[in-house]
This record gives C-alpha cells, structure tokens and sequence, in this order.
C-alpha cells in the first residue's frame, strides 16, 4: 500500500490536530491511572488501613507479574479482535474502561467488610488490582496496535505516536496534582470521565484500512515475534535503552534528598520540570526524524541522555538550580524514548507483512519487555547500592560516591550500549529494521 493512502498520512497537514487528538485523548487517562495504581496505592494501604508492608510487597509483586505475563496473551486475542473488526476493538475496550474505572474506586475506597483484618483486605486489593491490571492492560495494547494498524511513513508514524505519548505525559502530570490538591474522591471521579471522554474520542478516529481480508482469518495465526530476528533486534535495544531509563528514575529521590540534600519541598518541580519537558520536545522530536529519520533520530536522544547525565554526576548538595536543568534536558531526552521506539516498532510490523493482522501481538510483547525494564531497573541498582554500603540518609561520602554512580554513570553505560546496539542492529541492517525514507 502506498504510504500516502493510509490514514496516519492525515496526521500531517490540514486538520491534522483533530485526528492526533481523537486518537491520543486515550493516552491521557491511561496514563494517568498508572500513578494511583503503582505510586499512590501501596502508601495508602499503608498508612490508612494499616497494611503489612512486607505483605503489602508480595500482593503487589504478584499482581505485576500476572499483568506482564499476560500482556503477550491479550496481546494475540487484541489481534482476534480486529481481525473481526474495528468495532469489536472499541466494544471489548469501551467494556474494559467501566471496569477499570470500577476498579479504582474498589482499590481506594475497600468494602468497610474487608477493611478490618489485614488477610480479607490484602485478598481483596490483589484480586481487584489483577482484574484492573489486566483491563488496563487490554485498552493499553488495543489503543497501541490501533495505532500501528495506521500504517504511514516515519515521519506519519511519529506523529501518531507522539500524540498518543504526548498527552500521557499531561495525564502523568494531572494525576501528580490532584491527589494531593482534590483529594483521592475526586482523582477516582476526574478518572473515570477522563477515560469516557478518552474512549468516545477513539470511538471517532481515524480507522485502520483493510489492507488484507481477515473475513475468513478471525484468528490471525504465524510465528511468535520472539522468532522474527528483525523484531528480536529492535526489542532488546529496547529493553537495554529501557532499564537505563529505568534506573534513574528509581534512584532519582534518593539522590535529591541525600546527594544534592534539597528539601522535599522542591521535589516535584523537579518530576514535575522532567515530565513537562518530555511533553513540550515531542514536536521537536517529530522534525527531528522527519530530517533524520526514526532511528538516527532516537540515537541523538541517547547521546543527549549520556551527556545530562555525565553533567549531573559533578553536582553536590545545594545544586538545586543546576539539577533543574538536569531534569529539563533529560526530559527532552525522553522525548525521543517516547516518540520513537513505538514507531520504529509500526514500520517494522509492516515490513515483515505483518500490518493489519498481529500488530496485538508485538505489543504485547513490547508492553512485558516495558513492565520488565522497572523491575530489572529495582533489582539491578537497589541491590548494587545495599552492597557498596549506601543506605538511605546517609551523608558518608563513600555512599554518596556509590549514590552518584548509581544514578548517573550507570545509565550512562547502559545508554551507550543502547546506543551501540541501535546502530549495529538497526541502523546497519535497515531492510530488516523498518527503516524506510520519510
């Protein structure tokens, strides 16, 4: 199919906006729901209903890893939807938003029956958030295949999945604000009609053009992508490009408070400067690969990160302004992780003939090696720091060296390896790699 004929063309030009924004609304409030579920909740089991940390950990764990594991089933039946038709995908997704919105409520506001023994009330917050992982998990893949399914040129591709990450980065930063502003009430309700309005925008986007007959193929069948060499390639640049990402941000309030000894009132314009900026360097990003190309594009978004983050590492207590500066640069950085690898991954679906028929099943794939990335990130910097003898508030400059190195040089040896794997698999081997002239 010519490039020009697929609907992501239409993400570039007149009324362009109106088509980013009916399919990127969505993002928001899937975005959004992620800060409750992942940073809010565990602290207020804790602290209102008096949860066991310890046990608290292992519902949580256990939970997450029934969601990445499943992300490559649902993943397949997403496929089977589509294979039916668009509308099916929006019936199961429109589905899937009541109950997770359902779900959040039932996560922070419990049945006063099960809020009284620790056992019924840790039973009660692993099924729900097993149920509510799964549904996120089933609008997530669905919106992302939607996407991929668009079809266009690097630079279409780009656009597409820039609107979609671009106001998941606004809903990130909505939900900083309101727990602490509005209350856990209206958080919960601000949700639930963030995502109606998210799913009716879908509902009127941009739909996928029948580039193949699935009539008789309600169940698209081939190869798992773990055995597509080009796909395998691309994902492990993308796991090694993640987990350093990863690492920083599990570190990053550690080396605020202990490192740079900043108050804890400065905390979240730091998050709050790296999440907008990531928002606002999208467009930038956008011309980037329309002049460079998808992945040249995202290499100069690794050299960025290295060189932020080799910066950060000469600063000490009191660089509040400078670190700033860190967070808005390595935000820009994030930019091009945001923009670029989901888009890399849609071309590539349509090189291996893949395109209308098992996007599901690659981003089902995409979104384990994702979850996987922050637990690789824990289990790789938290036990390195407990071993080199760094412990939380302490101002021994031994720690604070093995801190700093942590948070700052690690990923730094991560990016360039991302790096060096990006150009020897990727760009080096373009007719295997989805890269193609804009």
């Amino acid at each position: 199919m010519n490039p020009t004929q697929d609907p992501a063309a239409r993400f570039i030009g007149p009324g362009a906006w109106r088509h980013g924004l009916s399919y990127g609304l969505l993002g928001l409030p899937l975005a959004f729901v992620a800060l409750p579920l992942y940073v809010v909740l565990p602290n207020h089991y804790a602290r209102e209903f008096g949860a066991p940390l310890a046990a608290l950990g292992a519902v949580l764990l256990a939970a997450r890893l029934v969601d990445a594991v499943l992300d490559p089933i649902i993943g397949r039946w997403c496929d089977r939807l589509a294979a039916r038709s668009p509308g099916a995908v929006l019936g199961v997704s429109g589905f899937a938003a009541v109950l997770l919105a359902l779900g959040l409520w039932a996560l922070f506001f419990p049945p006063a029956a099960v809020r009284d023994g620790s056992t019924l009330l840790l039973g009660w917050a692993g099924l729900v958030m097993a149920l509510s992982y799964t549904v996120f998990s089933v609008m997530s893949v669905a919106h992302q295949a939607w996407g991929a399914r668009l079809g266009g040129n690097e630079a279409q591709r780009s656009r597409v999945v820039a609107w979609r990450e671009a106001l998941g980065l606004c809903g990130v930063l909505t939900a900083a604000v309101l727990p602490g502003t509005l209350g856990l009430g209206a958080m919960v309700g601000s949700f639930a009609v963030l995502l109606a309005l998210g799913w009716w925008a879908w509902t009127r986007s941009l739909r996928p053009a029948a580039s193949i007959d699935l009539a008789h193929d309600a169940a698209p069948q081939g190869p798992s992508p773990l055995r597509q060499p080009a796909f395998v390639r691309l994902l492990a640049v993308f796991i090694i490009n993640g987990t350093a990402s990863a690492v920083p941000a599990t570190l990053v309030l550690f080396f605020v408070q202990d490192r740079l000894q900043a108050p804890t009132s400065i905390e979240p314009a730091f998050l709050g400067t790296y999440f907008l900026c990531a928002a606002l360097s999208m467009p930038l990003w956008v011309r980037a690969v329309a002049r460079f190309g998808l992945a040249r594009s995202w290499l100069l978004g690794m050299g960025l990160s290295v060189a932020v983050f080799v910066w950060a590492a000469t600063l000490g207590t009191g660089d509040i302004v400078p670190f700033i500066v860190v967070c808005a640069l390595s935000g820009m950085a994030l930019g091009a992780d945001l923009t670029v690898p989901g888009a890399l991954l849609a071309g590539l679906i349509g090189d291996l003939g893949e395109r209308g028929r098992r996007e599901g099943a690659y981003f089902g794939w995409w979104n384990f090696a994702a979850k996987l990335n922050l637990a690789l990130a824990a289990g790789l910097a938290l036990p390195v720091l407990a071993w080199l003898g760094y412990e939380p508030g302490s101002r021994d400059p031994h720690a604070l060296m093995t801190l700093t190195a942590a948070y700052c040089l690690l990923p730094c040896v991560l990016k360039l390896i991302a790096g060096g794997a990006l150009h020897w698999l990727v760009i080096r081997r373009p007719a295997q790699s989805a890269i193609q002239p804009v």
